[in-house]
């Protein structure tokens, strides 16, 4: 898969509550005034009291649909969702679970799904880079790329496209180098900023 001592990366598991925690801090402190984070958070000091929770909430998920990875050095972490081309049995209102889970008075956790997963590819199976988090003083020197490296090229073996929202024009420019396309048009959220939904088809 791409992971190991040879790549500098390590596959989080769920019983090493240390990566786990890690890997929380580094969504936490990466995300934390990032223009989605701000719009489903608006209030500063209540944003920093639960956006850690809905990171862990992420990662919980990522866990048990996909795998999260780690830069060995702790420096960075990424959150994949393998998603099937049709959905498995009865499917769970996640979004209403979200909310209830990290916010319950917030509309805006279970909205954030709810967009999101209507701009979402369907009918075709995909690995979805739901975050990626990288320590601010490690940003800008491609320690994301290198991280999300071995599963994009996994993606090539198989034959698998993948997909992420962009949250920032900025960082959709930097998912461009790495083969990622605009979907069509942003997506903008009620009063608030716009997400970037981009899709890389398999090289080769």
């Amino acid at each position: 898969m791409g992971t190991g001592p040879d790549t500098g990366i390590r596959r989080v598991e769920r019983d090493d509550d240390k990566a786990v925690e890690t890997a929380v801090r580094l969504l936490d402190e990466a995300f934390q005034n990032d223009p989605v984070s701000s719009w489903v958070f608006p209030d500063p000091e209540h944003r920093r009291e639960v956006h850690r929770h809905l990171m862990r909430a992420f990662l919980e998920i990522s866990l048990d649909e996909g795998h999260v990875d780690l830069a060995a050095d702790g420096t960075a972490t990424a959150l994949w969702i393998d998603v099937p081309a049709e959905p498995e049995g009865d499917e769970e209102d996640g979004p209403a679970q979200l909310r209830a889970a990290v916010d319950p008075d917030n509309e805006r956790v279970e909205l954030i799904g709810r967009l999101t997963g209507s701009v979402h590819p369907h009918g075709r199976a995909h690995a979805y880079l739901l975050l990626i988090a990288v320590a601010p003083d490690r940003q800008g020197q491609g320690s994301g790329a290198a991280l999300i490296a071995p599963v994009l090229e996994r993606c090539d073996r198989e034959g698998l496209p993948a997909y992420l929202e962009a949250s920032s024009a900025r960082s959709s420019r930097l998912y461009e180098r790495l083969g990622f396309v605009h979907l069509g048009e942003p997506l903008r959220l009620p009063d608030g900023p716009l997400m970037y939904p981009m899709l890389r088809e398999p090289r080769g």
